[in-house]
């Protein structure tokens, strides 16, 4: 048994029991739509430079052949699958979000736990079980440190990427429970795995494209940990909360110990989770939803004297600095981390839920007729979005006209969380739009089944060998 006087025993103890007792059911619901989600951004990823790397990156190493990459005909070890589909999951960035710590926990969870059950030969119910107990470990180690007087994530003001941090925690608690870990094994396997948890976010500011493999090595960390810990290895019990521990290490021993211990087993953070319905940075979203509301309202690029878009003054640095940077994306990468880019593509429209994919390539960040829009385009705080934020990521985007009017569209609220829940239908919509022309429509349809059925496959294999071979569109 595992020393239950630390954090980290008392989250292996919660996962030990999950494995054997279950999860409830609306949890188990949330999770199967999250692997769906997942997969269908994996598929979509491939229509990346960064994709083709790292997969060539990943096959150049050889290995033996344990699990799969989606888009990839033959299998490769569980930690190199675990690898690409955490950087295929994440690269759009278009994965789910938690609010307020603001993670991307499903991205690195849901690919190491797909890749310890094919290679474990884990049925779909102990996946299930393992997906939702990842999450919430992820999501709750996020929440420790998130500062409710500061209203931001003490990770983020630091420049860290929780995402991964938290994430590559999370993933290893899940791949332990999908290699038949106890309690001590799931404890030594987070004691380890904190040695490897990294990221920094400094590419959401000024470029690059290493954010999308942050998600990656996470969940190769975890799943590399889950392993290590069968050959014997062991971590420190105290790794949390220790003098040189997890939290000292990354927030200097600032966090919340009772964000961790509170109700868990009994209150669940999954099914919170916000789904994205745009392939964007989350903090662009409601820009997004106030485009698309002022063209419904005949606002037309034309009309524009002035935008100024209002938001919390803790995301400008993510979507409106450097402002001349946010109004001049080179790449569509960049452009989903521009606040007037994404006021810009509402009023312009597009495709999939609003706005798709292909409405973030680097032809259209580059088009003169955009790039001229987002020239009139400010990003500014506003106080009374700064009192929602983060438990949402409000928007308040202001028009003044050509001809004299001022049009203003508010957006409090964001498309996909619990208060507007994205519908089965649309998430449906969402996973075809992300598929199409890789997946024939049988394939898609045979995916989608098993997945939304995930608890009762007898095991994983059948649905990511599906997904192993991909259209050329």
């Amino acid at each position: 048994m595992a020393d239950e006087t630390t954090l980290g025993a008392r989250l292996a103890e919660f996962a030990a029991r999950s494995a054997t007792d279950g999860v409830p059911a609306e949890v188990a619901a949330s999770v199967r739509q999250r692997v769906l989600d997942i997969l269908g951004l994996c598929v979509a990823a491939h229509r990346l430079e960064t994709s083709a790397a790292i997969i060539e990156h990943l096959l150049d190493q050889g290995g033996n052949p344990q699990a799969h990459i989606v888009g990839v005909p033959g299998p490769v070890t569980a930690a190199q699958a675990a690898f690409g589909n955490g950087v295929l999951a994440h690269s759009l960035d278009y994965d789910d979000t938690h609010l307020p710590s603001v993670l991307h926990p499903s991205a690195s969870v849901v690919p190491a736990a797909l890749a310890a059950a094919e290679h474990a030969g884990a049925d779909g119910e102990q996946t299930v079980r393992a997906i939702a107990v990842g999450l919430e470990v992820a999501v709750r180690l996020g929440m420790a440190g998130y500062d409710h007087k500061l209203g931001n994530s003490v990770f983020f003001e630091h420049g860290q990427h929780a995402t991964s941090i938290t994430g590559a925690m999370g993933s290893a608690v899940a791949a332990s429970m999908l290699y038949g870990a106890d309690a001590k094994g799931i404890l030594d396997a987070l004691g380890i795995t904190a040695s490897m948890a990294a990221g920094i976010i400094e590419a959401n500011r000024t470029g690059g494209t290493v954010k999308r493999l942050h998600c990656g090595w996470a969940a190769q960390s975890g799943v590399t940990a889950a392993q290590l810990v069968r050959k014997g290895f062991t971590g420190p019990p105290t790794v949390l909360e220790g003098r040189f521990g997890f939290f000292e290490a990354w927030l200097h021993g600032n966090f919340s110990a009772e964000e961790i211990t509170r109700g868990l087993g009994q209150e669940w953070s999954v099914p919170g989770i916000f789904f994205k319905p745009y392939p964007a940075n989350h903090f662009t979203h409601t820009s997004i939803d106030a485009g698309l509301a002022l063209r419904a309202r005949g606002v037309t690029p034309e009309s524009v004297e002035r935008i100024t878009v209002a938001v919390p003054a803790a995301v400008i640095r993510t979507i409106g600095q450097p402002i001349e940077t946010k109004r001049t994306p080179v790449t569509g990468y960049q452009a989903q981390f521009s606040g007037p880019y994404a006021v810009v593509a509402g009023l312009f429209g597009g495709g999939g839920l609003g706005l798709g994919l292909d409405d973030f390539s680097d032809a259209l960040a580059q088009d003169p007729q955009r790039r001229a829009l987002m020239a009139k385009v400010d990003v500014v705080a506003d106080a009374r979005c700064d009192e929602i934020f983060p438990y949402q990521f409000p928007a308040v985007v202001t028009v003044r006209t050509t001809d004299g009017r001022e049009i203003v569209e508010e957006v409090l609220t964001n498309r996909g969380g619990p208060q507007r829940p994205l519908r089965d239908e649309e998430l449906a919509l969402k996973f075809g739009d992300n598929v199409r022309g890789r997946l024939s429509d049988d394939t898609a349809t045979e995916v989608k089944e098993k997945v939304l059925a995930l608890g009762e496959l007898p095991s994983v294999a059948p649905v990511l060998q599906a997904l192993s071979h991909l259209s050329t569109p």
